[in-house]
């Protein structure tokens, strides 16, 4: 039987218009190597199965009764898979002509590459920030914590966003976005899947330092474009998804990084990060409380 050179693993969760989107998108990508397409339907209610058998036959589809994270369903998909590489692609991607082929003849170029990420846009062309440097402790205080909003331009928080960089060239980088990330077998076999406590949020970051301390490079791979929407799954459920984003911050803090702090500090970035989550939480139930009472009749209590 024929290896294919790319599996495309994606994760759905109630996306169907744009599951549909993205199925579509690869099909008609003129991708130029082999590809077979793995769709792992998280427990959606939305009819995303049946839409995927109808319009997509020859797309693998494996159905979980419940909703077990991204983590968790990249890597049922991938040990679905055959291909000799891995492409981690949201449901909410459209993949631009020639992306695949890019990154696939990327990867067999460059023996220590273990991971490649493409340029990821916005719909409206404009770029976003999708390969970036390891958070560091100070970083993370200054994005995850108040201190954010005291000092938005903070040197720590731009260099961890390599927003100074003009993104237009290919690099080696310390993590890529998850978000579309193409792997080598070879290195997802020796590092291992994806961190499974990590329900959604931060198993990229995670895996790419794993990675990196085994030997492996990441790389920004620009030629190869994808355009991501954002937010499909996580929008459904904002509430949850904020806990679920801090909890994973704290997580990554504390499994890579609590070791290297002073014991007598090291409960700080953890409490910053729960602060952070507590203060937009208050945000979104305020706004929402708004929402309901712009919305409610003259004259109800």
């Amino acid at each position: 039987m024929l290896v294919p050179d790319l599996s495309i693993c994606t994760v759905s969760w109630n996306t169907r218009r744009d599951l549909e989107r993205a199925l579509e998108s690869v099909v008609n990508s003129d991708a130029g190597v082999e590809v077979e397409v793995v769709v792992l339907d998280n427990g959606s209610g939305d009819g995303s199965g049946e839409m995927v058998r109808e319009r997509f036959p020859g797309v693998k589809l494996v159905e979980s009764e419940e909703n077990t994270g991204y983590a968790r369903g990249y890597n049922r998909a991938a040990r679905e898979a055959r291909g000799r590489h891995l492409l981690m692609l949201n449901p909410d991607t459209v993949v631009r002509p020639g992306a695949l082929k890019r990154m696939v003849e990327f990867l067999d170029s460059e023996a220590k590459a273990g991971a490649a990420g493409p340029r990821l846009l916005n719909r409206d062309g404009s770029l976003q920030l999708s390969c970036r440097r390891f958070p560091r402790p100070l970083a993370a205080m200054f994005r995850n914590t108040p201190l954010g909003r005291i000092a938005p331009g903070n040197r720590f928080t731009r260099e961890y966003l390599m927003g100074e960089w003009e993104h237009e060239t290919v690099r080696e980088v310390d993590w890529i976005s998850g978000a579309a990330m193409c792997i080598r077998r070879e290195a997802w076999e020796e590092v291992g899947g994806f961190d499974e406590g990590y329900f959604m949020y931060a198993e990229d970051v995670d895996w790419c330092l794993r990675a990196r301390a085994s030997g492996w490079g990441v790389y920004y791979v620009p030629e190869a474009v994808i355009v991501h929407r954002i937010g499909a799954s996580s929008d459904q459920r904002p509430v949850a998804m904020v806990i679920e984003f801090h909890r994973s911050m704290a997580r990554f803090y504390g499994k890579h990084y609590a070791r290297d702090w002073p014991w007598v500090v090291r409960w700080v970035p953890v409490v910053g990060v729960w602060v952070r989550a507590a203060v937009v939480l208050g945000q979104r139930l305020w706004a929402r409380a708004g929402g309901w009472l712009r919305r409610s009749p003259k004259g109800e209590g």
